[in-house]
């Protein structure tokens, strides 16, 4: 059974990269289209390597953010996507785009949430001096890095390491995590717990990929 998702990005598109090299294709899994905030992104360019359709839905091109998000949902729905990925796109999304793809939206976030959400994460992970980071996947609601948390995986943190190199222990774990995610959901192996929807349930930890 196909499992059509599509990705938003804002830039280099490395996370993007980890989907197509990993689960494109794959037990049913098609990324259908890629989106980006940025017209310039990097991104744009990995999806039509790929085939994938790409556009830009930049909030200049629009009379305001709303504008915006409902041509961005039109044209995902019109590419059939069950499941929006948001793999390092850097802008909000207002309430009725989220509303629309309710419980269906998931990102990808530089730490162990709920600690640091937001933007400059590392950073502030580094500010605060603590030993442990990782990498959360969520699913998006409408408050900032506060949904359901699917998966995480912490990284410890190296004494006085230049942050590039910390970035580059992140992405590693981020590139692996985020399509693990999405073969999970796929799978149909990801629900939430009636009696307390904050906690995910995942009914095999094992996917069978590593």
């Amino acid at each position: 059974m196909s499992f059509p998702i599509a990705v938003l990005v804002s830039g280099e598109g490395s996370n993007l990269q980890a989907i197509l090299d990993t689960v494109h294709g794959r037990d049913g899994i098609e990324v259908v289209c890629v989106a980006s905030s940025r017209a310039g992104a990097r991104g744009l360019e990995r999806a039509r390597d790929a085939g994938v359709p790409a556009e830009a839905f930049e909030i200049g091109a629009y009379p305001g953010r709303d504008e915006r998000d409902a041509a961005l949902a039109d044209w995902l729905e019109g590419h059939g996507a069950r499941l929006v990925v948001l793999a390092g796109f850097m802008e909000l999304l207002g309430s009725p785009f989220i509303q629309c793809f309710e419980g269906r939206i998931v990102n990808v976030h530089p730490s162990l949430l709920p600690a640091f959400p937001g933007v400059g994460a590392i950073e502030q992970a580094l500010a605060h001096g603590v030993k442990l980071i990782g990498v959360t996947v969520h699913f998006v609601d409408e408050g900032v890095d506060s949904g359901p948390i699917v998966l995480q995986e912490s990284i410890e943190l190296p004494y006085a390491r230049p942050i590039e190199g910390i970035e580059a222990l992140v992405h590693e774990v981020e590139h692996r995590l985020l399509p693990r995610a999405i073969r999970l959901i796929a799978a149909g192996a990801v629900t939430s717990d009636p009696d307390d929807p904050r906690r995910v349930v995942i009914a095999e930890e094992d996917d069978g990929h590593g």
